[in-house]
């Protein structure tokens, strides 16, 4: 089995730093399979769950903006321009795949 030769630079302590696929000055070739290699990326796959999370958190986000319109508790022109452009993009997003996955139609025959 062939392994990927990847370049890396080191920390004081020897810890990677920072991986690249192109040899760079003050870099070292190391095997994709050797054990620094496996620590490092290990070290860095928490960071995948916080941006689960917080794609999570950002619905929830949306959920409260969309509560406190419909209540009238905030209008959507208190928000500031920025703010309303990105809500409209997203609603806009999730009407269309929302309607993409309708598969009833109007009249509630299969499509």
């Amino acid at each position: 089995m062939k392994h990927t030769t990847f370049y890396v630079t080191r920390a004081a302590n020897g810890s990677i730093e920072s991986v690249s696929r192109h040899a760079q000055p003050g870099t070292e070739p190391i095997d994709e399979g050797h054990a620094d290699m496996k620590s490092f990326f290990n070290a860095q796959t928490p960071q995948l769950g916080f941006d689960s999370a917080d794609a999570e958190f950002v619905r929830v986000i949306e959920d409260l903006i969309d509560i406190l319109l419909a209540k009238n508790i905030i209008l959507h022109t208190d928000l500031p321009e920025a703010a309303q452009k990105k809500l409209m993009f997203r609603k806009g997003l999730r009407q269309r795949l929302h309607n993409s996955l309708n598969l009833l139609d109007d009249d509630g025959e299969v499509l």
